[in-house]
């Protein structure tokens, strides 16, 4: 009896160890709406434990969403965007770079987390911005659409092409940019970012400075 107790123990515990272990670490991003909260994905450990020491150094605090188009994504990040004058373009990047961790699984859907990077012209590698990132609004797509943006390379897997379907979300940049996490509450708060007047100084720049503040959850 007692040898089953432990056995069963030991079981009870590595299956608690294994559910920790995928969890991720939550992030919070405070905005003047309200709080998104992402989930970052272990599968991608270079992207996740950049995140983690950029908000561990506050080194992001009080940045902008710089770049908001409404039915696409929301984008910040930029240590420039700062106290940056309202007439300032932002955007260009000058953050150290990473290797990039595409997963054909991590796809993106509506709420999905990703690494900004330069166009393929000036980095035909795919390497991943250090600070920039977007958060994935998107829009519903047909199976006509899906259809006509593949490729001999690259085929919808089942289980993206429904979420893009019933949910919605980017799916012609997968396979091109690195998604290593997710929004698991506040996608209202995405929302609303996503629906804010842009463009009277900057292009794509909201009128009205949206602020972040990022924090780990424990």
């Amino acid at each position: 009896m007692f040898r089953l107790l432990l056995a069963n123990l030991i079981l009870l515990c590595a299956v608690a160890g294994i559910a920790q272990s995928h969890e991720g670490q939550k992030v919070k991003i405070t905005t003047m709406f309200g709080d998104i909260v992402v989930i970052l994905y272990d599968d991608t450990p270079i992207h996740r434990d950049n995140f983690i020491k950029n908000v561990k150094n506050g080194w992001l605090d009080k940045s902008l969403f710089h770049r908001v188009i409404e039915g696409f994504m929301i984008q910040g990040g930029d240590p420039n965007s700062i106290d940056a004058p309202e007439t300032q373009v932002l955007g260009s990047d000058r953050c150290v770079t990473l290797q990039p961790e595409v997963k054909r699984l991590r796809f993106h859907k509506k709420g999905a987390l990703a690494a900004a990077r330069l166009p393929d012209s000036a980095n035909p590698q795919k390497y991943s911005s250090g600070c920039q990132f977007y958060i994935v609004q998107g829009r519903k797509y047909t199976d006509t659409e899906l259809d006509n943006m593949e490729t001999e390379y690259y085929k919808f897997p089942d289980a993206n092409r429904a979420y893009y379907k019933v949910r919605g979300g980017v799916p012609f940049l997968d396979m091109d940019y690195t998604v290593f996490g997710e929004v698991i509450e506040g996608m209202e708060i995405v929302d609303l970012i996503a629906a804010m007047p842009t463009g009277k100084h900057v292009k794509d720049r909201p009128n009205t400075d949206i602020k972040a503040n990022f924090s780990l959850i424990p």
